[in-house]
C-alpha cells in the first residue's frame, strides 16, 4: 500500500471513529516524518481517541508536525503552551507558535496572537498590533475577533476612537451569534 493510500485509509478510519485502525495506519507514516500523520496523532492523543489521553505525547506529535510548517499543528502546539497541557504553561512559547500559524492565515491563530498582544501575555501589551491581527481574523469571520475589534474602536485603543466602527464590528459579531456584541452595540448606539 502506498503512503498516500495508507493516509487516505487512516483518515477514513478516523472519520468512521475506528480509532484503532487510524492509529495503526498513522503511526508508521508519522514515524517516517509525514507531518499530516504526526498532526493527526497529536489530535488523537490530545482527545484520547483510540489511545489513552496523553498531552505530553500530543505535544510531541504536534511539535514534529509544527516544525515542518504545518499551520494547524503550530496552532494546536501554541494552545498546549498557552494552557499548560503536556508542557509547562509558557506564554512566550505560545506566542511563537501562534505567530507562525497566524502568518499562514489560520484565523483562530490570528485571533489568539492578537489576544496575546491585547493582554500583554508573552509579549509587551500593544493594542495596535492586537488590532492588526484581530482585523485579519475578523475578516475571515472569527466572531471573537470581530467583537474585540469593536472593543478597541469603542475605547480608542490601537486605533482612533470610532463609535461607528465599534457599532459596525459589534453588529457583525452579533449577527454571527455573539450575544455580548449585541449588548455592546445597543450601548454604543446611545453615544452615536
Amino acid at each position: 500500500m502506498s503512503k498516500k493510500d495508507a493516509f487516505i485509509d487512516a483518515v477514513e478510519a478516523l472519520e468512521r471513529e475506528d480509532y484503532e485502525t487510524a492509529y495503526k495506519l498513522f503511526l508508521p507514516l508519522a514515524e517516517q516524518g509525514d507531518a499530516d500523520a504526526q498532526f493527526n496523532l497529536g489530535v488523537m492523543y490530545s482527545k484520547g481517541q483510540g489511545v489513552p489521553q496523553d498531552y505530553k505525547e500530543a505535544v510531541k506529535w504536534y511539535r514534529l508536525s509544527a516544525e515542518q510548517g504545518d499551520a494547524q499543528a503550530q496552532f494546536n502546539l501554541a494552545l498546549m503552551y498557552y494552557n499548560g497541557k503536556g508542557v509547562p504553561q509558557d506564554y512566550k512559547e505560545a506566542v511563537k507558535w501562534f505567530r507562525l500559524s497566524a502568518e499562514q492565515g489560520i484565523a483562530s491563530a490570528q485571533y489568539n496572537f492578537g489576544y496575546m498582544y491585547d493582554k500583554g501575555l508573552g509579549v509587551p501589551q500593544d493594542y495596535k498590533e492586537a488590532v492588526k491581527w484581530y482585523r485579519l481574523s475578523a475578516e475571515q469571520g472569527d466572531v471573537r475577533a470581530q467583537f474585540n475589534l469593536g472593543v478597541r474602536y469603542y475605547h480608542g485603543q490601537g486605533v482612533p476612537q470610532d463609535y461607528v466602527l465599534a457599532h459596525m464590528w459589534w453588529n457583525i459579531a452579533g449577527s454571527n451569534g455573539y450575544k455580548d456584541a449585541i449588548k455592546n452595540r445597543n450601548i454604543v448606539e446611545k453615544k452615536m
